[in-house]
């Protein structure tokens, strides 16, 4: 590094080395261990439904990826478009004329635009006591900019569920899916990822939680990253079953994904039903808990005996008059049974 500012110093284009030595000193405050990716790769937003001017950075609408154009004229239902043959390099140029209707309108992260709401249909609620509900098509980067106008710090839960990232093309970077064959792909999902969450958390309240559910692809990049950027969150990681017969993969058939909550340190518990039990008390429950035909009769009463409760000490992730619902078991191994949490007749929760 200290070789890399010496050549700076003798750069004499005054503002290229002043801009050269910006960006080491950008380079300088990266950490050499933790989580390292590269944060800055570019991300573009198409906006097929906003008017072309000259000017403006376009692409084909049907064509693949972001091979951009520069307008550079318009006239009638034609617009008159150059490409640098390589980038950066202006006088090495070529140049194209495309119908109107073919182009759309490209802009990169962090040029402004101004996202507004526009109402495309509306469903009556079931009731004068139902709460009401928005659903909001766009792209969540953006959403989130404009969510943060009305909910900034009023948020009380985020759930996300992203994409897996799992190389079989199941989502797109800049218009292009990302698949194993890139090097990038890792990175692409880390810089996307960062720059909703950095946005997510400011919309969370004091006191509020974000999940994302994810597996086991970017399981471990993911818990990195929100220890980063939530730092002073409790974080949990909860197994989530979705296939009890296990995936055809080699050397294991996994059954479950997993879901990251963080959740602010506030010295009590958050999440409802939670309690802190000391280690005397889970020893002993562990000495007096059945076993075998014990435990599967044990089970089998559970519900019943739930039903009658004081509604104020409630402490169950379900109300009362669902627990015949519901089969109650410790995550502890016991018996011949797997482990297993709360689940219902209808299937796994």
């Amino acid at each position: 590094m200290a070789k890399i500012e010496d050549l700076v110093k003798r750069i004499s284009d005054e503002k290229l080395r002043d801009e050269i030595a910006a960006e080491v000193r950008e380079l300088k405050k990266h950490k050499q261990f933790g989580l390292v990716f590269e944060e800055h790769l570019p991300e573009m937003l198409r906006l097929p439904k906003v008017a072309i001017r000259v000017g403006n950075l376009v692409v084909q609408r049907d064509a693949p990826g972001n091979d951009l154009w520069r307008v550079t004229g318009i006239k009638g239902k034609k617009a008159t478009c150059r490409q640098p043959i390589n980038p950066g390099k202006y006088d090495e140029e070529k140049t194209a004329e495309f119908p109107l209707g073919e182009l759309v309108l490209v802009v990169s992260f962090g040029e402004p635009i101004y996202p507004v709401l526009t109402p495309v249909d509306r469903i009556a609620r079931g009731g004068p006591d139902k709460p009401w509900h928005v659903l909001i098509n766009a792209d969540n980067y953006h959403a989130l900019q404009l969510l943060l106008y009305a909910y900034e710090r009023k948020v009380d839960v985020i759930y996300i569920d992203p994409p897996y990232n799992s190389g079989a093309r199941d989502w797109k970077y800049n218009n292009d899916y990302v698949d194993k064959t890139d090097s990038f792909r890792h990175s692409k999902w880390l810089s996307m990822m960062k720059k909703r969450l950095l946005l997510a958390k400011r919309l969370l309240k004091s006191d509020g939680v974000l999940i994302v559910t994810i597996d086991e692809n970017e399981v471990h990049h993911l818990g990195m990253l929100l220890e980063q950027i939530f730092d002073n969150y409790l974080r949990h990681s909860i197994t989530v079953v979705i296939n009890p017969k296990g995936t055809g993969k080699i050397n294991f058939g996994r059954t479950d994904e997993c879901a990251l909550f963080s959740v602010p340190n506030t010295g009590t518990a958050i999440i409802s039903g939670n309690h802190i039990v000391d280690l005397a008390t889970m020893q002993a429950e562990e000495e007096e808990e059945p076993t075998g035909d014990e435990a599967a009769e044990s089970d089998e009463d559970e519900p019943a005996l739930l039903k009658e409760v004081d509604l104020e000490t409630w402490d169950r992730p379900f109300p009362p008059e669902e627990a015949d619902q519901w089969e109650l078991r410790h995550a502890r191994r016991r018996g011949n049974e797997s482990r297993s949490g709360f689940k219902t007749h209808e299937g796994e929760q």
